[in-house]
């Protein structure tokens, strides 16, 4: 339970109405019940905003004047919503201690206030740090090292010789160190080529649902401060990731692809290999990323849905575009032709 008033400074938000309603809870604006917070953040909702039932409202400036209860108002409502409702997420809470059930080579390092959950496996040399959370079945490979108050959730892989700084979060079935796809031809016939690099992740890094982040093949794939990745991802090995990135879900990146700084990948973009985004690019959703993009700005490939009848239309058309353009051309030579002999 916490009062608004230790919500508005929380959040950074100016308190308007009684600074002591208690709070034990967030929800929406259609959702929320007396002794909760809603927020608006989307103009979409808006008509919610009359008819809550919520004791108090995050929200704009603008929005201000038509909340009908208690609110706090913040420049950028859905990160004071965030730093609120942090307060009141189950998950915070850290155990301490080495489950009997859990397995600990005798040459691992393990801090005394960590928690090693049930069924999890802490390899010889590896280092757990300070409040580090490993959660059940998880598996932290020989030597890898686990920086404070990270926290892997269940079912997570972390294999050998990996980096993980601080304040990581590493949700179920993560893959983290796997060996990258690397092969050699042999007159048709595949032969593996050892990964040796490592994985090296930064702090403040999260990291999504049965995501697969692979070893280098010779020097590290690097996840720098700040990285955000949803569920499903594919990062491929020696691909480096500059800080505050973020990608949504089912994001492919192929081997030795480098993404700058504080750039966004929608869901379902594909990066081809060896090729370089700069800081600041952000790619709209499904695009087919083939060549560098070195210039911010905002990137989209590929078509947006139509309905069926006209999509099969214009599918039809886009197959002639080689033959219209050889017609176009000799159509061009020719009327060229007949200007130079009147």
């Amino acid at each position: 339970m916490h009062t608004l008033a230790e919500l508005a400074q929380v959040a950074g938000a100016q308190l308007r109405g009684d600074a002591a309603t208690p709070i034990d809870g967030v929800g929406t604006l259609a959702a929320a019940r007396p002794g909760q917070i809603g927020f608006l953040a989307n103009p979409k909702y808006r008509q919610l905003l009359s008819g809550t039932q919520a004791s108090a409202v995050i929200l704009g400036a603008e929005d201000a004047g038509a909340c009908p209860v208690a609110c706090l108002i913040a420049d950028n409502p859905h990160l004071a919503y965030a730093r609120v409702a942090a307060l009141f997420d189950p998950a915070a809470g850290r155990q301490q201690g080495v489950h009997a059930r859990a397995c600990v080579d005798a040459a691992a390092e393990v801090a005394d206030d960590a928690w090693i959950g049930p069924m999890a496996v802490i390899e010889a040399g590896a280092v757990i740090g300070p409040r580090v959370q490993v959660g059940p079945g998880c598996v932290v490979g020989a030597r890898t090292s686990i920086g404070a108050d990270s926290r892997l959730v269940a079912n997570v892989t972390v294999l050998h010789d990996c980096v993980l700084g601080e304040r990581v979060l590493v949700h179920p079935g993560a893959v983290i160190g796997a060996d990258g796809f690397g092969l050699a031809n042999d007159r048709g016939c595949w032969v593996k080529v050892p990964q040796l690099g490592r994985v090296v992740i930064g702090n403040d890094v999260e990291i999504g649902v049965n995501t697969a982040v692979d070893r280098g093949a010779l020097e590290d794939t690097v996840l720098a401060d700040g990285v955000k990745l949803d569920n499903l991802i594919q990062i491929a090995h020696n691909v480096r990731v500059g800080a505050h990135t973020a990608m949504a879900g089912c994001v492919g990146i192929a081997g030795s692809t480098t993404v700058g700084a504080h750039c966004t990948l929608a869901g379902g973009v594909g990066l081809a290999g060896h090729l370089m985004l700069g800081d600041h690019v952000h790619v709209t959703g499904m695009s087919l990323v083939t060549k560098s993009l070195t210039e911010p700005g905002v990137y989209a490939s590929g078509l947006a849905v139509e309905p069926a009848r006209l999509w099969n239309k214009v599918s039809a058309r886009l197959r002639r575009l080689d033959e219209l353009f050889r017609r176009l051309a000799a159509l061009e030579k020719r009327v060229g032709d007949d200007a130079g002999h009147p």
